[in-house]
């Protein structure tokens, strides 16, 4: 049996063998033999079959290890080159960096009113600064009295004192720190958690909220619920120009908006609608006369090509936007349209859209308003058009589409929709009085009777900021001109003669909820509550306030645009980022302070219209009928040069953001000495993306 055992162990089957990659370039492949049988097998020598087994296994845990260090090396030496990568790029751009006040004192000498803005705005990041010097202070005290035996334990942080001294009594530093615990206990914890408590309340009504409109959208999927063209409309579209084609106005407001200007007068030049019975407003705000120029060479191109369209520039630029389309609704051959159609500077419509939101006007007279959605062609650009993305699906797929379906009203969007003119001066007309004109508007319109519609499936392209800068200034706007307005109309809507459901949706769900109580207590509670809870344990905020719900609330945003879902965690911490510009925005809007007119247009990058404008420098004109044209053909050819060539760029420091930034990172190394787990990683993380976009990396540079 020894022999046929001896030769069995020696030609057995000698293992699988394993073929390992090597990451590093100067190794190619190491083909590691698998243990043979015969390794696990003792046989008449065990001596020599144990030191052949040990020699063997030593050699391959040697190329195990071997290859680990190599893979840990490998991943050190990556994570360094990401970190040296990381820190270059923060140095490069605060070498580049201008603060956030610097900008407004450029924007505030334009406007005339530099003093009152600096001032406000300083106001409220002195109130941040003096928080954030206040928690460092604390974190050391805390600090101190940790190492000293003061401890707080988890889960109840009930207060545990251990004697450093064996002579039992307390030393000065203990006296100072029990006086400070007894304050927190009796003065600070009590409002401190009082306010969180509201903050909490608030939270959850606004989350129930944001409940009902999903429910409500997926109701709406669920039934197929949409407008729908009566029969009669689709025959007239069929019938051609004998159909419902009544007379239309479009109008394109724009302001010193050269890179776009082509692709939204091409695009409504392009709609399919009899042309006598169609008539382009351009209104051109701008103050730079080059703009203007080029902005006029495009309308006399489009009307030598038989486009029915005009020119206008005001002499007195006062109003904005609102002033801008009250003085075009002015003139006297309106009288002669029926609905005007308003596109911003940036927005394509596509050459069917007249068809598709006209006709629902047949036969509705009580129909004032066809709203079509946003679609955007640099969504997927970089992360902070991702996440805004992410914020208007939810806005057009949930919030509109639900309140247009359920109870015919919803805020207008400024663009992309048409107007019946007799709704517009039924309420008044534009007026100047806030920077959310398309809101005000609505909102006289609602409470004079008129319906709305808003079509989900009609689309009209358009462009997202891309700087963050822009994007700062454009929701400036968007959060401080309703409270603005909420001031406003509330007597209005008091006195209105509609049924109380609709008032308490206008006041409450409309402006309150929505408006006021989100930026308020996001920031309130996020920002400033959750860090203080820190230093004064003896209030709580519970898990699911800090994880669960903002957690499903996020998810829920998410689902319009279900292929943002990786993104779902840098959503939640940006939303709470945000906050504080809205928040800012909100107090400068509900008192009238010196930001609440502020209005910047917001910068676009005009992607979109690359192409054409390659196309246009190289196609001569029909007719040189002017004595500018060579000089415009220069303008033209400059502007491809700067396209095509390398631009300046730099970027904004923001000081709120990175003073808040260091205000939660402080408070997350005091929540370690709590041993505060959830609390912890969301200062963490919520600290980092304070200190990320305070260090403007978030988006594109400025150029």
């Amino acid at each position: 049996m020894a022999p046929s055992f001896d030769w069995w162990a020696k030609e057995g089957h000698r293992g699988t063998p394993v073929v390992v990659k090597m990451e590093n370039p100067n190794w190619s492949m190491v083909e590691l033999e698998g243990p043979a049988d015969e390794d696990f097998l003792i046989g008449d020598s065990p001596a020599r079959s144990r030191d052949k087994f040990r020699n063997k296994n030593a050699k391959q845990l040697t190329w195990v290890l071997l290859l680990k260090a190599h893979k840990a090396a490998g991943c050190l030496t990556s994570i360094a080159s990401a970190m040296v990568s990381l820190g270059s790029l923060i140095k490069r751009r605060l070498r580049s960096g201008r603060t956030d006040t610097d900008a407004d004192v450029e924007i505030d000498l334009d406007a005339g009113r530099e003093n009152e803005n600096i001032t406000v705005k300083s106001r409220f990041y002195s109130c941040i600064k003096v928080f954030l010097w206040l928690s460092v202070l604390l974190l050391g005290f805390e600090m101190a009295a940790y190492f000293k035996g003061w401890h707080f334990g988890s889960p109840h942080l009930q207060l545990q004192y251990l004697l450093a001294s064996s002579f039992g009594f307390k030393d000065i530093f203990d006296s100072l720190y029990s006086r400070w615990v007894l304050i927190r206990v009796e003065y600070l914890a009590p409002p401190l958690q009082f306010l969180a408590n509201v903050c909490i309340v608030l939270f959850l009504i606004q989350s129930l909220d944001r409940l009902v409109l999903c429910l409500g959208c997926f109701w709406i999927r669920f039934k197929k619920i949409k407008p729908i063209l009566k029969q009669d409309a689709i025959a007239d579209l069929e019938s051609g120009e004998n159909g419902f084609f009544p007379m239309v106005l479009v109008q394109i407001p724009m302001c010193n908006e050269k890179e776009v200007y082509q692709q939204s007068i091409a695009a409504v030049c392009n709609l399919d609608w009899p042309k006598s019975k169609l008539l382009i407003q351009v209104l051109d705000d701008s103050d730079d006369p080059t703009t203007q120029l080029l902005i006029k060479e495009e309308v006399n191109k489009w009307q030598q090509e038989g486009a029915h369209i005009v020119y206008r520039h005001r002499v007195v630029r006062e109003g904005y936007k609102a002033g801008n389309l009250k003085s075009a609704m002015n003139c006297s051959y309106v009288k002669d349209y029926e609905f005007v159609a308003i596109f911003d500077a940036d927005f394509q419509p596509t050459p069917d859209f007249l068809k598709k939101t006209v006709p629902h006007f047949k036969d509705n007279e009580e129909l004032g308003l066809v709203q079509a959605r946003w679609s955007f062609v640099n969504k997927d650009e970089n992360l902070l058009t991702r996440l805004q993305n992410i914020n208007l699906a939810f806005h057009f797929e949930v919030e509109q589409q639900v309140n247009g379906v359920f109870i015919n009203f919803f805020g207008f969007n400024g663009t992309a929709g048409v107007w019946r003119i007799k709704a517009l001066e039924d309420a008044g007309g534009w007026l100047e009085r806030t920077t959310v004109e398309d809101m005000d508007i609505a909102v006289r319109a609602h409470l004079h009777g008129w319906k709305f519609i808003f079509l989900n499936d009609v689309e009209c392209q358009c462009e997202l900021p891309e700087s963050y800068e822009a994007y700062r200034k454009q929701q400036h706007r968007w959060h401080s001109g309703p409270m603005q307005l909420f001031r406003l109309c509330l007597p209005d809507i008091i006195r209105a003669k509609i049924s109380i459901s609709k008032k308490f949706n206008m006041i409450f769900l409309f402006f309150l909820l929505r408006k006021l109580i989100l930026p308020f207590y996001s920031f309130t509670l996020f920002c400033i509550i959750l860090p203080m809870t820190m230093f004064i344990p003896e209030a709580e905020l519970p898990a699911w306030v800090v994880c669960y719900i903002p957690a499903t609330m996020s998810f829920l945003n998410i689902l319009p645009a279900p292929k943002s879902f990786p993104f779902i965690v840098p959503y939640l911490l940006f939303e709470n980022t945000m906050s504080v510009t809205k928040f800012n925005a909100m107090i400068s809007g509900l008192f009238q302070l010196g930001s609440a007119y502020e209005w910047v247009v917001t910068k676009k990058s005009g992607r979109s219209s690359e192409g054409d404008l390659v196309s246009l420098a190289q196609k001569e004109p029909n007719n040189q009928r002017v004595a500018s044209v060579p000089n415009l053909a220069e303008m033209k050819e400059e502007l491809l040069q700067e396209k095509k060539g390398p631009k300046r760029k730099h970027n904004r420091i923001y000081r709120k953001e990175l003073a808040l930034a260091f205000l939660l990172l402080t408070a997350s190394a005091r929540s370690l000495l709590s041993a505060q787990g959830i609390h912890f990683y969301f200062l963490l993380f919520q600290g980092i993306s304070f200190l990320l976009v305070g260090l403007d990396l978030i988006g594109e540079q400025v150029q």
